[in-house]
């Protein structure tokens, strides 16, 4: 049986501002160095006013935020997504079906599903979903890598970078005005991979985000209680 989670003073005071309508959130003295449980920070939410519901939305909101991986970027660019959600326990066949089913309609990918050991896994291309124990229970971690991001800004910069090469020994050679057009593809056909990257890459980005945000909640909410013993 592993110890309750226990909520620090910062992270309870952004769980109480969440929760809490303007000005709500002052009205309570937040302090204490070993940090309040979900029930502690619900006895003193009802204390100012404040549903336990809307404190436990809070708190799975904080939980969520705190879960997301660092992203790889290309230029400032991101090109990975990922989260980490710790499980109590392994899931049940079941509820890994029901999980796999779930990846597969959010997604809107077959995937492939295997295991090794206790770990489960559901993978289609870059993007993965693996169940794996840890020291305190289980864990889901959920990724994705734009493969082809690197590549097309690197083909975006070597095509502006020929552009202005072909310019400049145009220039040195006065022949600009008889080959102008050479220089000008080669730099349109870069910019425009590099423009198209710029674009797309952080819209990706948000799409994947709350995809696994919604995964996030479906399996803590279909893993966060006892089995069926039916």
């Amino acid at each position: 049986m592993t110890d309750e989670r226990r909520y620090l003073e910062e992270e309870s005071k952004e769980i109480f501002e969440a929760a809490a309508t303007a000005g709500d959130s002052d009205r309570h003295a937040l302090s204490s160095a070993k940090g309040f449980t979900l029930a502690e920070l619900q006895e003193i939410g009802l204390e100012v006013g404040l549903a336990p519901e809307r404190i436990a939305d809070a708190v799975t909101a904080l939980e969520l935020r705190r879960s997301a991986l660092p992203r790889r970027t290309s230029f400032g660019m991101p090109i990975s997504v990922g989260r980490i959600i710790d499980l109590p326990r392994a899931p049940t066949d079941r509820e890994w079906e029901l999980l796999v089913g779930e990846l597969r309609e959010t997604f809107n990918a077959q995937g492939k599903v295997g295991s090794s050991g206790s770990i489960r896994q559901w993978t289609n291309g870059n993007l993965h979903a693996y169940v794996e124990p840890t020291e305190a229970g289980y864990r889901l971690r959920l990724g994705t890598l734009k493969g082809n991001a690197r590549v097309m800004n690197l083909m975006g910069l070597a095509g502006m970078g020929m552009g202005m090469v072909l310019l400049a020994a145009l220039l040195l050679t006065g022949s600009l005005a008889d080959d102008v057009v050479g220089p000008m593809v080669f730099g349109a056909m870069g910019a425009a991979a590099f423009v198209s990257n710029l674009v797309r890459l952080p819209r990706w980005a948000r799409q994947r985000k709350e995809q696994m945000e919604y995964i996030a909640a479906r399996a803590q909410a279909l893993i966060g209680s006892e089995p069926d013993r039916d």
